[in-house]
């Protein structure tokens, strides 16, 4: 038996490399964002609240990357017959809003970043740019969101594909 894991995690340069680069696609679309990053424990690293951007994106934004490094998914993944239920036992430290994710290198965990402020297909898109501003970070490109946040899912129904 083991007693001690190794462990990485994400550090303050490169929370701030995904950052920027989270930042500058949410330029590119022309959506402020807020968009926080944080390492493999949760922990807030970089933030910033784009201009124009919704002042109640700073909180769901740092829940969803909280989310996303803690449970090592993105975030909207659970089926919204489940989300509520979740979030009570959680003491509402979880979210289903879609676009937390998780930055994994190898199969581990090292940090997360998340992007509020657009439809949920935005925000994973912000998302995406910043994690991959990290080489080698897993994109989960087979993630299909199955929240009630995205208006195409009718509750218990399993959806096919991501809206755009």
């Amino acid at each position: 038996m083991v007693d001690i894991a190794e462990t990485r995690n994400l550090t303050l340069a490169g929370g701030l490399k995904v950052l920027h680069a989270a930042m500058a696609e949410a330029e590119r679309i022309g959506r402020p964002m807020c968009i926080a990053v944080v390492d493999a424990g949760g922990n807030l690293l970089a933030f910033a609240r784009m201009d124009g951007s919704k002042a109640l994106s700073v909180i769901s934004s740092t829940n969803k990357a909280r989310t996303a490094a803690l449970s090592a998914e993105p975030t909207g993944g659970a089926h919204a017959d489940v989300e509520i239920q979740i979030a009570l036992a959680s003491e509402n430290k979880w979210t289903n809003l879609i676009g937390g994710l998780p930055i994994r290198i190898g199969g581990i965990v090292v940090g997360a970043v998340a992007a509020g402020s657009g439809t949920g297909a935005q925000d994973l898109a912000v998302a995406r740019a910043g994690a991959a501003a990290i080489a080698g970070s897993d994109m989960f490109d087979g993630f299909v969101p199955m929240g009630a946040e995205d208006t195409g899912i009718v509750r218990g129904s399993h959806p096919k594909a991501v809206r755009d």
